[in-house]
């Protein structure tokens, strides 16, 4: 895929993905889920791919032509964009900080608990 242009979104708009029910020749599912394990390894320091990735994971045991594009949309568009995501140098420092918040019955309405939270990795928000 080195000829080829990169795109500007992981995914198309109107990307159509579901269940193929379109008399398209298979796909070999060895090299999609291949190519899958690979993109959800990676989402872990590209964030911005983690939507089409995980769509295009839903479809592994019906495949189609349609998916296997769609995953190689996802590789062109990381040809366009290799420096884009979370980057963790070798020397700094990989502590792990979470903060969290919780209100026990916090709703007003309902009298529910709220909480919320988010998670550091060397000084990187991960989740």
């Amino acid at each position: 895929m080195e000829d080829f242009s990169s795109f500007n979104t992981p995914i198309c708009e109107n990307h159509n993905l579901g269940p193929a029910h379109e008399s398209v020749e298979d796909v070999d599912p060895t090299q999609y889920r291949a190519m899958i394990g690979s993109l959800m390894y990676l989402t872990a320091s590209r964030p911005d791919i983690m939507f089409a990735v995980c769509l295009c994971v839903r479809y592994q045991a019906n495949l189609k032509e349609s998916h296997m594009k769609a995953v190689k949309h996802i590789l062109r568009y990381l040809k366009g964009k290799p420096k884009l995501g979370l980057w963790y140098p070798a020397a700094s420092d990989l502590k792990f900080v979470a903060y969290t918040d919780s209100d026990f019955g916090g709703c007003k309405s309902t009298r529910k608990s709220t909480t919320g939270g988010c998670q550091f990795l060397g000084g990187r928000i991960v989740s």
